[in-house]
C-alpha cells in the first residue's frame, strides 16, 4: 500500500470516528436537555438539541478532548418558546443552562 493510499485511508477513518463521536455526544446532549426539562417540569420541544459550536480543550485530567455545545428549546405552558444549552467535554455534561425564563445555569446531575 502506497503512501497517499494509506493517508487516505486515515482520513476516512478519522472522519468516520468522528462521525460516530458527535452521533454520540448528540445523543448524551439529548438526553441532558430531556432529563433537565423533566426535573423542572418543563416541556422538552421538538425532542433534539442544534449544535452551536465545537473546539478542543483540555479536560480535568489534562486529556485533550472536543467540547460541542447544543442549543435546545423548552416550554413552559406549551404557549411559550425559551432557549436553553447544553455544553459537553467529550460525553460529560459541563453546563446545562435553562437561562430563558431567568433561571441559573444547573451544575451537572443537579
Amino acid at each position: 500500500m502506497s503512501l497517499p493510499e494509506l493517508l487516505v485511508l486515515l482520513a476516512l477513518g478519522l472522519l468516520v470516528w468522528f462521525w460516530f463521536d458527535s452521533l454520540k455526544a448528540r445523543e448524551a446532549g439529548v438526553a441532558a436537555a430531556r432529563a433537565a426539562c423533566r426535573r423542572e417540569g418543563l416541556q422538552f420541544l421538538d425532542e433534539t438539541v442544534v449544535g452551536r459550536g465545537l473546539r478542543p480543550v483540555r479536560d480535568d485530567d489534562g486529556r485533550l478532548v472536543l467540547q460541542r455545545a447544543f442549543d435546545f428549546d423548552y416550554s413552559r405552558s406549551g404557549y411559550d418558546r425559551y432557549r436553553g444549552a447544553v455544553v459537553l467535554q467529550g460525553r460529560e455534561v459541563v453546563l446545562l443552562d435553562l437561562g430563558g425564563e431567568g433561571r441559573e445555569a444547573l451544575p451537572p446531575g443537579a
